[in-house]
């Protein structure tokens, strides 16, 4: 069987050719004499890997000198404790905001709960379905709240920020696990932001956390593995790093900038969503649940007309190359997810089937 058209959510579709230069690299880096792998992190050649991959982020993600990139361990979820025990000098008094848009804000502001007394709901959109993003009108923000927490895309519902949400002086924090790399943003208008990297970044396995260097060292009484400001000093070297994810992540910067950078990145994700959403709009067999709006480039949820196919779309999708395609379970439905390496050929190709199904089966 031939490589397939991976729709997954993540871990997700990776360049083909990061993966040729690993396969061709696994034995053997440069003239090391050993794989990645294998290599103390500690190496001379390692630590080269690991410059070069946060060199590539600050120039592809334009980020200011005064912010520390980290790369840890512990997927996104881990971030969901760490930030509040890293931003919050007085959790017992302090308050924080979420905007919960859909169950990936829901698990984080969760955690947040378990290290804060007063965590607030600046905004939700749960009474229709996270169905949208809420415009920054309904925010109601606390001006004295250590930090306001966003996730930019919500990977289950659909649904994209196509604003940053404006927080005056509150430090605005945001998990970007699945947009990050797929359209500028600017940096300086966040205090935090993290990506756990198997969307857009590279394998499952190591995290990407961006944080302006004044909100490092708030607390002292955190364990080490739990400080941003012990891994900021270390240069993500505190303990032993995902080293071979590291390596992948380098691969896929690069493959990134090779393509023209983010900003070429972000055109191709506005055609390849367009032409996705423009296919299912022009049709009465399926239907996509989330307001135009707020759709996602990077995620595009649909169902049928008759959900009794279901299985058979799945089934028939698979036997032409074109997987992963089920809607997350908590929904259903089905979901094809753009990231960056999704070729346009495989949106043509699922859009094509689409039109075939529905001349067979509507």
């Amino acid at each position: 069987m031939g490589r397939v058209f991976n729709f997954s959510a993540g871990p997700a579709v990776l360049p083909v050719p990061v993966l040729e230069q690993a396969r061709d690299e696994m034995l053997e880096y440069a003239d090391s004499g050993m794989s990645v792998m294998e290599m103390s992190h500690r190496s001379k050649a390692y630590m080269a890997i690991i410059a070069k991959a946060e060199a590539l982020l600050r120039e592809l993600l334009h980020i200011p000198e005064n912010y520390a990139v980290l790369l840890l361990q512990g997927g996104a979820s881990l971030q969901f404790s760490m930030i509040p025990m890293n931003l919050l000098t007085d959790p017992a008094h302090q308050s924080v905001d979420y905007v919960v848009t859909g169950s990936w804000a829901e698990k984080a502001i969760e955690e947040a709960r378990r290290q804060c007394a007063d965590v607030r709901v600046a905004a939700s959109t749960k009474a229709v379905n996270y169905a949208r993003i809420p415009s920054q009108a309904e925010l109601t923000c606390n001006p004295g709240a250590a930090y306001c927490h966003i996730t930019s895309n919500n990977t289950i519902f659909g649904t994209e920020y196509h604003y940053t949400p404006e927080t005056g002086a509150v430090p605005l924090v945001a998990d970007i696990s699945s947009n990050v790399l797929s359209r500028p943003m600017d940096i300086a208008r966040f205090g935090l932001l993290y990506a756990g990297a198997q969307k857009n970044l590279g394998p499952s396995g190591v995290t990407v956390v961006i944080v302006r260097k004044d909100l490092l060292g708030r607390r002292s009484d955190l364990p080490h593995m739990l400080d941003y400001k012990i891994h900021a000093d270390a240069g993500s070297m505190f303990n032993t790093p995902p080293t071979y994810a590291i390596y992948i992540l380098g691969l896929v910067l690069q493959w990134t900038k090779d393509q023209g950078g983010v900003a070429a990145m972000e055109q191709r994700n506005v055609r390849k969503a367009a032409k996705l959403y423009a296919a299912i709009d022009g049709s009465s067999f399926y239907h996509c649940p989330t307001e135009p709006i707020s759709r996602s480039r990077m995620n595009v949820p649909f169902t049928l007309a008759d959900a009794g196919k279901d299985a058979l779309f799945l089934a028939e999708a698979k036997k032409v190359g074109l997987v992963t395609l089920a809607g997350h379970r908590s929904v259903g439905g089905m979901r094809a997810s753009l990231y960056n390496a999704m070729p346009e050929e495989g949106v043509d190709a699922l859009i094509g089937f689409m039109a075939e199904f529905e001349r067979v089966h509507g």
